[in-house]
């Protein structure tokens, strides 16, 4: 298959699949997204849900979490790792969100970005998930697979983004990375195949017999 052949192929396989794509972190509006968006950082989605049930009884809003000392977030939020960064930036999110957008999250890249512990995947989920405009997270299954599947030459996740983005329509952005990342859990895992062993792999690259190695 030639790389466009591929990419066609794997969309309407993916959405054969995965026909609902569910958001893996539980919330209930943009700020409680992008606070568990933002907790999930080297964390597993289902360590996140586990979570934010006490964080959001503390505090679900920025006002509110805003009067949290960051001592108080820190150890509720302790068992997602790297909790003092984390605290520190919740908390100080949602001050400028109360000083400088009449606390709402913006639904804009940049302002978005701006904002502390706050980077483009970060963002990009929160404009996708939250807002439904057209972006495409790419979190580490979805550069593992990406390479795996020759999308990309995986240099960096920024160059992985731009490659997919041109590969696909932008109406789909948003649900293919979810299924990306489904099928990255459920089947072509670091663990589970190497680039050999799962549907995709062997469908879309039948002769292939050595490992692929991939970027991190």
């Amino acid at each position: 298959m030639l790389k466009a052949e591929r990419a066609q192929w794997v969309m309407e396989r993916l959405e054969e699949l995965y026909p609902e794509t569910p958001i893996p972190l539980d919330h209930k509006d943009p700020y409680t997204l992008l606070v568990a968006v933002l907790l999930s950082a080297q964390c597993t989605d289902a360590r996140v849900n586990q979570i934010t049930p006490a964080l959001f009884e503390l505090a679900d809003n920025p006002q509110d979490m805003a009067l949290q000392p960051v001592e108080k977030i820190q150890q509720i939020i302790r068992p997602c790792g790297l909790s003092p960064r984390k605290a520190k930036a919740i908390s100080g999110l949602s001050k400028i969100l109360i000083e400088k957008h009449e606390g709402e999250v913006p639904r804009d890249f940049t302002a978005l970005e701006a904002l502390p512990g706050v980077g483009h995947k970060t963002a990009s989920v929160v404009m996708a998930q939250a807002f439904g405009v057209p972006a495409f997270p790419v979190d580490t299954h979805i550069h593992r697979l990406a390479q795996r599947w020759k999308l990309t030459d995986g240099k960096s996740v920024e160059k992985t983004e731009a490659d997919l983005k041109k590969l696909f329509p932008a109406e789909k952005w948003n649900k293919l990375h979810l299924q990306i990342i489904f099928y990255g859990r459920d089947a072509c895992s670091a663990r589970g195949c190497d680039g050999t062993v799962c549907e995709f792999c062997r469908t879309m690259f039948p002769r292939r017999k050595s490992p692929v190695v991939t970027k991190k």
